[in-house]
């Protein structure tokens, strides 16, 4: 049975406040802005720019401007939390979509994520790991994680302590379903970069060492909106961007990331 496209829907006064009354030109115009700060940083770095993959946040951005964003060629999708991620999956199921997970899970979603990701950016418990790793087994799925540590020293911030990290690589042998792919952080929040880049680099270092456990752990999901060109110059492989590509998030976190409208 061929599906049903849903209907074209309007734009409302709030979407058009928000993205613009054409917004998938909007995100064509955008995209083109973040590969272009993409490759200049990959540059001054010395590196190739296909050591870069750009992972778009849509966390609060609604089906119906998915749907137009896929049509501008935004593809995957990352989303913070799984409900929403859920309900946009009913939505956009006849799109060919990849759905990442990217923000902090709680034990009892953890059926949901592993039906629908591909790939989770915050694996940050031995709990959480036999968790997913059985739920995958139901599922007859595997999934590509990412282990989150807290680089910043926040109590705020979710993942694990730098000194946790390798007796958990350690332990990860035993999860069949995942397939460790590397390592995430969120930054510290601060508008003097100098004092971002610490926890960059010391996610690198992790990576270093850890990779000598799990040669699988090679890449670095770290950088956002406000910091991304930073992090690729202190090794991200994935940059984690939502509010450069779809604008200022209706939250108050809105404008998280300092630098977010850097020239």
């Amino acid at each position: 049975m061929t599906s049903r496209l849903p209907p074209v829907q309007t734009l409302s006064p709030e979407d058009i406040g928000r993205f613009g009354p054409d917004p998938e030109a909007a995100f064509r115009v955008n995209l083109a802005a973040v590969e272009t700060r993409i490759a200049a940083a990959c540059a001054r770095a010395g590196r190739d720019r296909a050591s870069v993959r750009l992972l778009p946040i849509t966390k609060t951005v609604p089906a119906h401007i998915l749907r137009l964003a896929h049509a501008a060629g935004v593809r995957p999708f990352g989303e913070n939390k799984i409900q929403e991620a859920v309900g946009k999956r009913e939505l956009l199921q006849d799109l060919p979509i990849d759905w990442c997970i990217v923000g902090h899970l709680q034990s009892n979603k953890a059926k949901y994520l592993a039906r629908l990701a591909r790939e989770f950016h915050a694996l940050d418990s031995a709990k959480l790991a036999e968790l997913l790793d059985r739920r995958l087994e139901i599922e007859d799925r595997v999934l590509d994680v990412y282990i989150q540590v807290n680089t910043s020293d926040e109590d705020t911030k979710y993942g694990l302590h730098p000194d946790a990290l390798i007796p958990f690589i350690e332990t990860l042998g035993q999860y069949r379903r995942l397939r460790p792919r590397g390592l995430m952080t969120l930054a510290l929040l601060n508008a003097d970069m100098e004092k971002v880049r610490p926890c960059f680099a010391l996610l690198r270092r992790l990576r270093d060492e850890a990779v000598r456990l799990n040669p699988a752990l090679t890449e670095l999901s770290m950088g956002m909106s406000g910091d991304f060109e930073e992090a690729i110059e202190e090794g991200s492989n994935v940059v984690r961007v939502g509010q450069a590509i779809f604008g200022k998030r209706p939250t108050p976190d809105g404008h998280y990331w300092p630098g977010l409208l850097k020239s």
